[in-house]
């Protein structure tokens, strides 16, 4: 079962990475206005408003990282010291569940630092499952908030079903930014 959950968590991460480096980065922070668009706007011409937009590239990117700590490390081993520098607080507060694509601290963070956090905590969290982990940990309780069962092995099978869903919420921004389909 490990095996089949790290073959989705590798192959929907590789759709996301797809996803992203047809992005510009300087659209990352663009919030398509989706009550401006008409049938006369063009295609690629796109009104967007930091006021009126909901979600931007950025904060996917940013609390699919968080994310992708929460239910593949801290779910699994707790916190460890080493996670401090890997997702520090005031990154978990601004791309966790809940928190506001609008925040201040979410523009502190580059489109650049964004994608190499979350290419970061992918490749921690893919080896501390691959090169080690015990199996027989996966039946351990997991506390709430959780997702599909609660044990350990849930989280582990809720995290690519979870960055499918921002994946997609990626691919509809790209879109009503004014840029073609991916697939």
């Amino acid at each position: 079962m490990l095996v089949a959950a790290l073959g989705q968590i590798e192959w929907v991460r590789r759709y996301t990475l797809e996803l992203l480096d047809a992005t510009p980065e300087e659209l990352w922070f663009e919030m398509p206005d989706w009550g401006k668009r008409t049938e006369d706007t063009a295609p690629g011409q796109v009104a967007t408003s930091a006021d009126r937009g909901i979600t931007h590239v950025a904060w996917q990117v940013g609390h699919l990282a968080v994310s992708q700590y929460g239910l593949l490390m801290f779910r699994i081993h707790g916190r460890r010291d080493e996670d401090l520098e890997l997702v520090p607080g005031s990154f978990r507060k601004a791309f966790g569940r809940g928190s506001d694509p609008h925040s201040a601290g979410v523009k502190r963070h580059s489109a650049e630092e964004l994608r190499e956090r979350l290419d970061r905590i992918h490749r921690s969290a893919v080896a501390g499952l691959r090169e080690g982990f015990d199996s027989g940990r996966l039946l351990e309780p997991v506390d709430m908030p959780y997702a599909v069962y609660p044990i350990k092995l849930g989280a582990i099978l809720f995290c690519p079903l979870h960055e499918q869903i921002h994946g997609g919420q990626i691919g509809l921004i790209r879109r009503g930014l004014g840029l073609p389909p991916i697939r």
